[in-house]
């Protein structure tokens, strides 16, 4: 009998118990932008040169202003900022939006560490458990992942390819609103798709938004980056929406100084900043040599922006002008942002996106981009939609569409036209 118990204790201590980890983690999603990395690093160490689409980390060089600014700085003990920002960087910020033409004050904005941190503080600020947030798709991957984890549920309203993603109509939100809906969520200038709404789209949510009392939740992210003479329109400037509207911005695509994790909430509601303001205080302060970094770069002459503008003009036609020539591919022609939404004639953009790093090259070079599917929140769409991030030199999207081009011809996933 001690024998028995003996060799069953022994038994227990060589079960490996492992604790579980959260169905929240469990149910968290994997980036679409990301979750290809290992086979890009795969394929690197075989020697393939991969250009980069599908991450849009701008390669235009952050003004030295910024780099100048830290340098510069006489600061003898690197401390905790205030958890709202310091005072003289949203006074800066405050400066930055008179110039755009949009009017706040200092006690409306939040610093945060990056628009994502934005995000997750105002959803946790105005949602609860089970609560509904319409979002137009195909929306930023990330947006899914917020809601996740506040146990906020996305209502997808889905917006076609083939009237280049444009806001859904009316009638479609309409029979979405249930009393457990909360808010309207968009991008504008839109990530993924580059679609740039308009001032009379944007009209058309402060309808709804005002009708049944809800949030309007913009990304304004990629607020300079607009094209064919079209104009941006802060949804702050609309009247009517002071305790609706909140905004979420920030100095990563703007000045390409995305490692410097500066995002804002900015809002007139006193309720919601206040809220905010808790998880604020919660995670002590936004990083201090970012917002240094932040307030020199309001001062960075116009032209900077202007020729960043040009910049990206001139690859979004190179790389237009390329996919609409390849049979089978549909290419929108945005007005926004710098991203491409486009639809190609394949099996499922995952396996090619997939393939194209394991099994293809061309002259020893291939292309990785984010398959459309995870952009998405209704089971089933995107599976032949990628999203296409136009952050390199015209020279290298030229080579990145010859391999495309080339890949377009011998997968053996492709659908007949």
């Amino acid at each position: 009998m001690k024998f028995i118990k003996a060799f069953y204790i022994f038994a227990l201590l060589k079960i490996k118990v492992m604790p579980t980890i959260s169905q929240r983690g469990a149910n968290m999603p994997s980036s679409p932008i990301r979750k290809l990395v290992p086979f890009a690093n795969a394929a690197k160490k075989e020697g393939k040169k991969i250009y980069h689409l599908n991450i849009g980390q701008p390669d235009i060089k952050t003004p030295q202003q910024a780099f100048d600014a830290i340098k510069n700085s006489n600061m003898e003990v690197l401390s905790y900022s205030p958890s709202e920002g310091y005072e003289w960087y949203r006074d800066k910020i405050v400066q930055y939006y008179k110039q755009v033409g949009v009017h706040i004050d200092s006690s409306e904005i939040i610093v945060t560490a990056g628009a994502s941190e934005a995000i997750h503080f105002v959803m946790n600020s105005c949602f609860d458990a089970g609560d509904e947030i319409i979002v137009p798709e195909p929306f930023y991957a990330n947006y899914n992942g917020f809601s996740r984890t506040g146990n906020v549920n996305v209502t997808p309203i889905t917006a076609s390819i083939k009237d280049g993603f444009a806001l859904p109509p009316m009638e479609d939100f309409e029979k979405q609103i249930t009393p457990a809906t909360k808010a309207i969520l968009i991008c504008n200038p839109s990530n993924p798709t580059g679609y740039l709404y308009s001032k009379e789209e944007l009209e058309v949510l402060k309808n709804i938004v005002l009708k049944h009392d809800l949030f309007l939740l913009v990304d304004e992210v990629y607020r300079e980056f607009v094209y064919d003479n079209k104009t941006h329109t802060s949804v702050l400037s609309l009247e009517g929406l002071e305790n609706h509207a909140i905004v979420f911005d920030s100095v990563s695509k703007r000045y390409s100084a995305c490692g410097a994790r500066i995002g804002m909430i900015i809002s007139h509601n006193k309720e919601v900043m206040a809220t905010a303001l808790k998880f604020a205080q919660a995670r002590l302060s936004p990083p201090t040599i970012g917002q240094i970094m932040g307030a020199a770069m309001v001062d960075v002459p116009q032209s900077f922006i202007h020729e960043s503008i040009t910049e990206y003009d001139k690859r979004r036609k190179v790389c237009i002008e390329r996919l609409q020539k390849m049979e089978g591919v549909i290419c929108p022609n945005p007005g926004g942002a710098f991203y491409l939404f486009v639809q190609f004639p394949v099996d499922n953009t995952e396996n090619f996106c997939q393939w194209l790093l394991e099994d293809f090259d061309f002259n020893g070079e291939t292309v990785m981009m984010a398959p459309g599917a995870g952009f998405y929140a209704s089971e089933g769409l995107g599976l032949q939609e990628a999203r296409i991030a136009y952050v390199l030199n015209s020279e290298d999207l030229n080579k990145a569409m010859d391999c495309l081009e080339e890949a377009l011809k011998v997968y053996p996933g492709r659908l007949d036209s």
